[in-house]
C-alpha cells in the first residue's frame, strides 16, 4: 500500500488466520451485512487469491489492483488492470501490466488512462522477496524491501519509464488529481517519508520529516490536501526499537493513525487517536471527511472494518461490518460508486477479494 499498502494485505490473512482459529465467522458467506446502509449493489469482481488496492482511473472506467494467486501462477503480488463491467450480465477481465517478476504494490492508473504506475522488485530479482519468519522474530512485522523502485508500463506490461532509481525502498506512488504530481514514500533518508515529485519523477522534494513510518498518501479531490497513516513512536524504548527493526528492513504496523496536511505537507494534523491500526485513509467526493481501515474497536486485533471521519477528526462512523476484513475504500471520482478489498463471502478461505457498489448517503 510498506510498510507500504501493499504489504497490508498480509494483515489480511493474519487477521483472519485468527478469526479462523477463534471460530467466529459468520455462519454464512454473504455480500453484505446488516447496518452496512451506505453500500447497495455491492458486486463481487474477484474470486480467489488475495486482491487488494483496487483504485479508479480518472475517468472512473476501469481500475488497476494487486493480486497474488498462487494456484493460477502469481506466487507474490502482480499489478493487474480491467474495464469495469458496464452491466450485471458484463463479466469483469483483468489484465497483467507489471512484468510477472519480483514483488510490485501500490499501483495507479496515469491520467491518460493508457498506463499505470507501480513499485517493482524486478530489477533486484526476478523472485519474489524473501518474507520474514515472524516466528522467530516473535513480532508481527513487514519487510521493507529496498530493491522496490517505482516505474510506469502502458497496458500491454511494457515499461516506458523508471520514475525512482534511490538506494532503499520507493513506493505507494498516487498521482494528484491535477495530473501534475506523484506522492510516495522513500526510506531515501534513513526514514520512511512521504515525497512529492512531478509525474516524470523530477523535482523531488521530502515533505515529513518526523520520524515514523509515513505512508499510503492520498490526494484530495481538488488536490489542495493530503491524507496519509504514520506510526509516531515517541517513548525512548518504541524509538529504540523502531530504529532497529528499521535498519533490518522491518516495521511493526500495529500502531498507526490517521494524519492530514496541505499538499506540501504543511500544516500537518493528526485527526485519528484511536490506538492500534488506523490505516489505507482517503477522501469523499466532498473533501470533508476521511474514509479508512481500522481495528480499533477489538482488542485481539481483528476485524478489520471501514470508518468515516470528519476532517477534523470528528463524528466518527462505522461504515462496513464484516467480521473478517475490509479495506482499502476509494469512492469513484463521481462519488457514485465505492470500491475496497474484503474477506466477506470467501467460503471459509483467507481469500480478500475486491468488490464495488453504489454509495447511498
Amino acid at each position: 500500500m510498506k510498510i507500504n499498502t501493499a504489504l497490508l494485505v498480509a494483515l489480511s490473512i493474519s487477521s483472519v488466520s485468527l478469526f479462523a482459529q477463534n471460530k467466529t465467522a459468520p455462519a454464512k458467506d454473504q455480500l453484505i451485512f446488516e447496518g452496512e446502509k451506505h453500500f447497495k449493489n455491492i458486486r463481487q469482481l474477484t474470486f480467489g487469491g488475495d486482491n487488494a488496492e483496487a483504485y479508479f482511473s480518472a475517468d472512473g472506467k476501469a481500475i488497476s489492483f494487486q493480486r497474488t494467486a498462487a494456484e493460477a501462477g502469481v506466487p507474490c503480488d502482480q499489478i493487474f488492470y480491467g474495464v469495469l463491467p458496464k452491466s450485471k450480465k458484463d463479466k469483469f477481465e483483468y489484465k497483467l501490466v507489471s512484468t510477472g517478476k519480483g514483488r510490485t504494490t501500490c499501483a495507479y492508473v496515469m491520467p491518460d488512462g493508457k498506463h499505470v504506475q507501480y513499485a517493482s522488485t524486478h530489477l533486484g530479482s526476478p523472485d519474489c522477496p524473501p518474507v520474514p519468519d515472524r516466528k522467530v522474530l516473535k513480532k508481527y512485522v513487514w519487510p521493507i524491501y529496498d530493491s522496490y523502485d517505482m516505474f510506469v508500463a502502458d497496458l500491454n506490461g511494457n515499461v516506458v519509464k523508471q520514475l525512482t532509481n534511490e538506494p532503499g525502498y520507493d513506493g505507494e506512488g498516487v498521482v494528484s488529481p491535477k495530473g501534475d504530481k506523484i506522492i510516495f514514500t522513500s526510506m531515501r533518508n534513513g526514514d520512511l517519508d512521504l515525497y512529492l515529485m512531478d509525474i516524470d519523477g523530477g523535482n523531488v522534494k521530502q515533505i515529513t520529516t518526523e520520524l515514523g513510518c509515513d505512508g499510503g498518501a492520498w490526494f484530495s479531490p481538488d488536490g489542495s490536501k493530503i491524507v496519509w497513516r504514520a506510526s509516531r513512536p515517541k517513548t525512548e524504548e518504541d524509538v529504540t526499537a523502531y530504529k532497529e527493526l528499521l535498519q533490518q528492513g522491518l516495521v511493526m504496523p500495529t500502531q498507526m493513525e490517521v494524519f492530514v496536511a496541505n499538499a506540501d505537507g504543511s500544516d500537518a494534523k493528526q485527526i485519528t487517536n484511536l490506538g492500534q491500526a488506523n490505516w489505507a485513509p482517503n477522501f469523499t467526493p466532498d473533501g470533508k471527511h476521511i474514509i479508512f481501515a481500522s481495528n480499533h474497536e477489538y482488542k485481539q486485533g481483528f476485524p478489520f472494518n471501514i470508518y468515516m471521519v470528519d476532517i477534523e477528526g470528528k463524528n466518527l462512523k462505522k461504515i462496513s461490518r464484516d467480521g473478517g476484513f475490509d479495506a482499502f475504500p476509494m469512492f469513484s471520482p463521481d462519488g457514485k460508486k465505492l470500491i475496497f478489498s474484503s474477506n466477506r463471502n470467501n467460503g471459509g478461505t483467507n481469500d480478500t477479494n475486491i468488490f464495488i457498489c453504489d454509495w447511498v448517503d
